[in-house]
């Protein structure tokens, strides 16, 4: 599999233009409700399809990606701001051809850094970024001011929620704090570990209802993922779902969801700003 994903890369970067990477920042109000297992496994399903993937862990201080492939490293996010590492050092290969940075403790860092660190930073990220198709953030449970110059500069958001009431009333003030920010950040909505397929469809009619009603917007329903007991058996054994059981039906879900996603890649293009992600974090990293 591994080989055949790097077949389809090679073929990928002969009609890909040398430009930035897409970016996407996978978000839920709340923790607990599987959000680094999806970017995980989302990532990896994307690098089976040829697409060369760079995970961004910035659920600081928990280490969830490394948690979940059984790896860990020596570098993070932090050793780089510090001057300690380059960026190309502090990244490591995942399973399936994924390559990953741990967040470490550096967000802080990140948000406060001076001119000329912000310079280094995005030039660094810039010329890093045009060796991916796509960097995913996981993101840390809850908003604030600090992370939200990431999220207004990437180009879409994957929300992740589950059918619990506190987890959907989350999920929505979430979508509300990016909204009154920037309106045309396009919203792909996932329900995790959804009992049956009734309750998923209705948690996403739900939302997308309460979105529609109070904030005049519509998302993209991407779809569930069943609360499958082989996710907790996956993550005993520290092996992504995807790669653990591809039979599974969370396996089978994720596909479904990648498969919306790739028929879905282009919502709202025209309506959002053009420019590159590095260019736009840098605006807002000055502004602050």
């Amino acid at each position: 599999m591994s080989d055949q994903a790097e077949k389809l890369r090679e073929r990928l970067k002969q009609t890909t233009p040398n430009q930035e990477a897409k970016t996407l920042a996978v978000v839920s109000g709340k923790g607990g409700v599987g959000k680094s297992n999806f970017s995980l496994n989302f990532s990896i399903s994307l690098a089976r399809k040829g697409h060369k993937v760079l995970l961004f862990d910035l659920d600081i201080g928990m280490g969830n990606i490394e948690i979940l492939m059984g790896r860990s490293t020596h570098l993070s996010i932090a050793d780089f701001l510090s001057g300690k590492s380059s960026l190309e050092e502090i990244i490591f290969q995942g399973p399936e051809g994924i390559e990953y940075i741990s967040g470490g403790t550096g967000l802080s860092q990140l948000i406060k850094m001076d001119r000329n660190t912000v310079d280094y930073f995005t030039s660094s990220l810039g010329e890093v970024l045009k060796k991916y198709d796509y960097l995913i953030f996981d993101m840390g449970a809850g908003l604030n001011e600090e992370t939200l110059s990431i999220l207004l500069s990437v180009n879409e958001i994957f929300v992740i929620t589950t059918t619990e009431p506190t987890s959907l009333m989350d999920a929505y003030a979430t979508m509300k704090y990016i909204h009154m920010a920037d309106s045309t950040l396009p919203f792909y909505l996932v329900v995790n570990r959804a009992g049956t397929v009734k309750e998923g469809n209705e948690t996403l009619s739900r939302l997308e209802d309460v979105l529609k009603k109070f904030l005049g917007r519509s998302t993209i329903k991407l779809g569930m993922l069943p609360d499958d007991k082989s996710v907790h058996e996956a993550v005993k054994r520290q092996i992504p779902f995807v790669l653990f059981n591809e039979r599974s039906q969370v396996s089978k879900g994720m596909a479904a969801i990648l498969e919306k996603y790739m028929d879905k890649v282009n919502y709202n293009a025209e309506k959002r700003d053009n420019r590159s992600f590095t260019a736009r974090l840098k605006q807002f990293l000055f502004e602050r």
